[in-house]
């Protein structure tokens, strides 16, 4: 249980440090590049994580088809938030992520019958889509490309949370270390590919900061970070585990403003206040009414 807790804490302070990490490798390089290294990396080090554990990969069919809906979702999710974070700052990327509980719950209901729609949820759901709303009108107004950035973050989040509740379903009883670098095995030969038909090229200089970012996105964020996910997928509920990104936001936003000198609209702010209040009352607003009635 402790284990759990701290991958659990890990994860958080991991996914709330990707995106800024993310514009960082890109600068310079092209997003391609910076996220076909970041994945290169990131399946060697998840190999050499797997020897140091003792640990072998699963090859039976019902882990090859984990691994595959797993590298699906990581080439297809990334390309989307990488793409995205050409147009829109750092801290926006976590906002719109953060809408992964309600997407991951509301799919959870469907293929796993976690627990039936309830008031509370639904509500938590349409606070969390005013809150989007709020973003996508600020993205609008700000220009095409903002609102295109927004868009493709919001595709990368669905696919994420369909795939997390696809592997949910499948029980493999899979390792983290073992799920995380077959996914990430299937992933980057695509990654690769990809970056060969449309750039192919390589930039001619890297600086330290995007050098940096990439190192920490391919052996944290990727190898630890995906490892980690995994882990307490498989010992969580799915859409227990989606809360995470109920922080996220608020510290990536920070630390966008912080470190990136990324200004916050007041239109932005609202809307991640409207997500997190949503997630709040979508995962915790069943227990107010029984403690407020009695139960």
């Amino acid at each position: 249980m402790m284990y759990t807790r701290i991958a659990y804490l890990g994860v958080i302070l991991i996914w709330a440090t990707t995106p800024l990490a993310i514009q960082w490798s890109s600068a310079g390089v092209g997003y391609q590049f910076a996220v076909t290294l970041r994945m290169t990396l990131g399946v060697v080090a998840s190999v050499l994580l797997l020897c140091a554990l003792g640990q072998k990969l699963p090859r039976h069919p019902q882990a090859l088809r984990a691994y595959l809906v797993s590298g699906l979702s990581i080439y297809l999710s990334m390309n989307c938030i990488y793409w995205a974070a050409q147009y829109i700052p750092s801290g926006w990327i976590s906002v719109v992520f953060g809408l992964s509980p309600i997407m991951t719950g509301g799919l959870a209901m469907w293929m796993l019958e976690e627990e039936s729609m309830s008031p509370h949820k639904l509500l938590g759901m349409v606070m969390g889509v005013v809150g989007l709303a709020l973003v996508f009108g600020h993205g609008y107004s700000s220009g095409h490309q903002f609102f295109l950035g927004i868009v493709a973050v919001l595709l990368g989040t669905l696919i994420h949370s369909f795939s997390a509740v696809l592997i949910k379903r499948m029980q493999t009883q899979l390792s983290g270390v073992a799920t995380t670098t077959g996914g990430l095995a299937v992933a980057t030969p695509l990654f690769m590919v990809s970056w060969l038909l449309m750039d192919g090229t390589l930039p001619g200089t890297i600086t330290h900061r995007a050098l940096l970012a990439t190192l920490y996105l391919g052996v944290i964020a990727s190898a630890v970070g995906f490892a980690l996910y995994f882990c307490i997928l498989q010992r969580m509920e799915v859409g227990r585990v989606a809360l995470i990104t109920l922080i996220t936001p608020v510290c990536a936003l920070a630390l966008g403003s912080l470190l990136n000198h990324e200004a916050v609209s007041k239109e932005v702010a609202m809307g991640t206040g409207f997500i997190v209040a949503g997630l709040l009352v979508y995962e915790y607003g069943r227990k107010y009414i029984l403690y407020v009635s009695g139960g």
